[in-house]
């Protein structure tokens, strides 16, 4: 395949990762698929009932310093947290059929939700429902025929949301958590159910990662969302953090194509939330990086870098980088996103660089981006951000 038809591909994914437009007139009515029944617990990968729990497994760190030493990090999970969080998974399964089934693959699912969301149990309780997205092997083989889809991926997601509310909020303060489809998902949802609605009182924040948030040029509301403004600041609640990441030496844009950060018309932007500086979001500022040290899953992943030529094999899930990774917001005019660099040092032992570009052919693709990471890139910037959050949500 060559480079342009995967790039061409890429965006009608993210397209088909949206819930869009049902059929036409003309279209033949779809089927309406089963709903989903969560109130059986295996349709949740992390939910507090939930003894087979994705979030429960074990997320210490190494801790890699600059000399190449390493030390491990202390982590616990809050026992009586004030508030929740509500995660929706990006495109991640390999199912053959367009709409994912709901046996969550470990390779797939199971590792994507554990390293998006496990350490968010540090700052609220946790809930993650299986749902049936839009695969990646129907991206790939059907992305034209997907427009007309019967929406069952944001059925799902909604359905799984209100059995949440009508179950287990009891009142409680919520964090809305999605990367990619997951995003697309959510922001439908904050549309339909919590903008401009009672129910926004409640909303602690969203974190809308990989994805695109749209605000009127200067605005912090009015595009996506008509009254749920853009977090500027790291105790604002009630707002939305959104941003996708890109390489410094890396345009987001590629053979004329761009897959994030670039706005539908002149008049609007793409929000740029920077999780290491929030009060200086075009300012440089340190990323708290929780990077997979889980190992190779996908042929589209680069392989493991070698995080310290000094140290023993590291065996924890996690590994932090303390002062190797920065980020800034930028705004060249065309595209607004999160640029990250790495302050590498080929005398030291530690790594030089990190995985998370999507690869073709065993070369970095450009326009996606660091998209695979967008979320541990900034994992722990993130949590923090959201007690912070919390704090000010009590406080209203």
């Amino acid at each position: 395949m060559r480079n342009g038809e995967w790039i061409r591909i890429a965006v009608l994914a993210l397209l088909a990762g949206s819930p869009l437009a049902p059929a036409t007139a003309q279209d033949a009515e779809p089927m309406e698929p089963a709903a989903v029944d969560y109130g059986d617990i295996d349709n949740w990968l992390c939910h507090p009932g939930n003894t087979l729990d994705v979030c429960d497994h074990d997320v210490s760190a190494t801790i890699v310093n600059a000399d190449g030493s390493v030390e491990p990090e202390a982590w616990t999970a809050d026992p009586d947290p004030a508030i929740d969080c509500f995660y929706v998974y990006p495109t991640t399964s390999l199912d053959e059929d367009t709409f994912a089934d709901l046996h969550p693959g470990r390779h797939e699912e199971v590792i994507t939700a554990f390293t998006q969301f496990a350490r968010f149990k540090s700052v609220c309780r946790v809930f993650a429902p299986v749902y049936r997205q839009i695969t990646i092997p129907a991206l790939l083989m059907n992305a034209g025929n997907l427009a007309n889809n019967d929406q069952r991926n944001y059925i799902d997601v909604a359905n799984a949301f209100n059995h949440y509310l009508e179950n287990h909020n009891d009142g409680r303060g919520f964090v809305l958590v999605g990367h990619s489809q997951g995003t697309s998902l959510l922001i439908e949802l904050i549309r339909n159910e919590i903008d401009g609605r009672p129910l926004q009182d409640q909303l602690v924040s969203a974190i809308l990662a990989g994805n695109s948030v749209v605000v009127p040029k200067g605005e912090s509301a009015g595009g996506s969302f008509s009254e749920v403004p853009l977090c500027e600041t790291a105790a604002q609640a009630g707002c939305v953090i959104s941003y996708a990441t890109y390489r410094e030496n890396l345009s987001p844009g590629g053979e004329g194509m761009f897959l994030f950060g670039r706005a539908p018309n002149d008049e609007s932007e793409i929000a740029c939330f920077n999780p290491a500086n929030p009060a200086n979001p075009n300012g440089q500022g340190e990323l708290d990086a929780y990077l997979s040290n889980i190992g190779e899953i996908f042929q589209a992943v680069a392989p493991m870098p070698v995080w310290s030529s000094t140290a023993q094999e590291i065996t924890t899930p996690f590994v932090k980088v303390p002062g190797l990774l920065n980020a800034r917001c930028v705004n060249d005019g065309t595209y607004h996103y999160l640029k990250v660099s790495i302050a590498a040092d080929p005398a030291d032992p530690r790594t030089d660089d990190i995985r998370g570009d999507v690869l073709l052919n065993g070369e970095i693709n450009a326009p996606w981006g660091l998209h695979l990471i967008d979320m541990t890139l900034a994992m722990g910037n993130l949590v923090n951000i959201v007690g912070r959050q919390a704090e000010a949500y009590a406080e209203r």
